[in-house]
């Protein structure tokens, strides 16, 4: 029901700043459930999950919990994007030694400023990573996404 790609990149223990950027294009958005955005990172202490969706079902932008492990709806508006034209997406993060800061977004040349922050869960491991996820519609409908220049900064 759902695709998902990541690369792995090494450790990155220090980072506390990082900033997803990436173009896509998409097919058929109405039947989308939703594109998720993510980065992960765990430094042998916590795991800090930078997760975000455009929630094109719910028309919004959620962010995920970590901890908690949950959707959180930033409230945010995100309808499903125009098809067959590219978007520009950046994300930006910050991290504490215990928490995840969700900054804020531009998407396609907007700022919205989310400024969410949301408790780490425990993790031994030490990697940083980059994802796409492709979430399908309740019946599973065929779309395809594109994605070009995908960068994740971090320092």
């Amino acid at each position: 029901s759902d695709a998902l790609w990541w690369k792995q990149l090494g450790a990155a223990d220090g980072a506390s700043n990082l900033k997803y950027d990436v173009d896509f294009y998409i097919t058929n958005p109405g039947v989308a459930q939703a594109l998720e955005f993510d980065n992960n990172q765990s430094n042998g202490v916590h795991k800090f999950i930078y997760g975000t969706q455009c929630n094109i079902k719910g028309n919004h932008w959620d962010v995920w919990g970590n901890a908690a492990g949950n959707w959180i709806s930033t409230g945010i508006a995100c309808s499903a994007p125009t098809a067959f034209v590219w978007h520009h997406l950046t994300w930006e993060f910050q991290r504490t030694s215990t928490n995840v800061i969700f900054v804020g977004f531009t998407y396609d040349g907007v700022t919205h400023y989310v400024n969410r922050s949301y408790p780490a869960r425990g993790s031994s491991v030490h990697e940083m990573n980059v994802a796409f996820q492709m979430d399908g519609d309740f019946a599973m409908h065929a779309y395809s996404t594109w994605l070009d220049k995908v960068t994740l900064t971090y320092w």
